[in-house]
């Protein structure tokens, strides 16, 4: 049975540019012998043709891209401001702010209390990737003239229908610093109508002698405190 099939199966030979049955066998073993060098001739000879084909198939896989200097900074910068806004007793009457160069770390601005202006450097000293903190804060003098004028600065600027709205957090994203009679406005805003209405309502105080505004404008969602 082997022998009759071996005999009357035909193989591929390439002849006058086609190819063609046109061999018999004696026997299987011959027969799988040419046949298993045609098929290995004919897959080189088609290797060149599907290559291109097989290799845009199967892209090369890319090589994973290494993390941004600048991402990691950023995530600590987000890590930095958390701290100092959860700070027990920071207040809209406190202010503080910060730089980030590489692992190191610049505190500024204005407090009510000797002790947030230590706690904001603890905090800021616990986190994972700060080498140093450089603490520039300062307290602010005591005065019951300002306490009292701090409090019509508020009430001035947060009660206004338009600015009302920035007193909903917890800690309002205007801070007003005053010190001998003189405001100082920091934070953010969404307009610079909204910045100007605020110096105007500030400066309508009795008893303010003058008003700084250090509010910037920044999209809605964007990190103020």
């Amino acid at each position: 049975m082997v022998r009759r099939l071996a005999s009357v199966v035909k193989t591929l030979t390439p002849q006058r540019g086609e190819l063609q049955f046109c061999y018999t066998f004696a026997n299987l073993s011959d027969m799988q012998t040419a046949f298993h060098r045609r098929i290995t001739l004919l897959f080189f000879l088609t290797l060149p043709l599907f290559g291109p084909s097989l290799r845009a198939q199967h892209p090369a896989t890319p090589k994973p891209v290494k993390s941004d200097a600048k991402t990691e900074e950023s995530q600590l910068s987000r890590e930095i401001r958390h701290q100092l806004i959860v700070l027990p007793y920071y207040s809209v009457f406190d202010y503080i702010a910060f730089t980030l160069d590489a692992d190191k770390v610049t505190l500024s601005g204005y407090v009510l209390r000797p002790t947030l202006k230590a706690h904001a450097e603890a905090a800021v000293k616990s986190l994972e990737g700060v080498s140093s903190v450089k603490n520039l804060i300062e307290v602010l003098p005591k005065s019951s003239t300002d306490d009292d004028s701090r409090r019509a600065v508020y009430r001035a600027i947060f009660e206004d229908s338009t600015l009302q709205r920035y007193a909903v957090p917890e800690v309002p994203v205007i801070h007003v610093i005053l010190r001998n009679g003189e405001v100082t406005l920091e934070g953010a805003v969404l307009t610079e109508a909204e910045k100007n209405l605020a110096s105007t309502r500030a400066s309508g105080v009795s008893g303010i002698s003058s008003v700084k505004n250090n509010l910037t404008i920044r999209p809605k969602g964007a990190p103020a405190n």
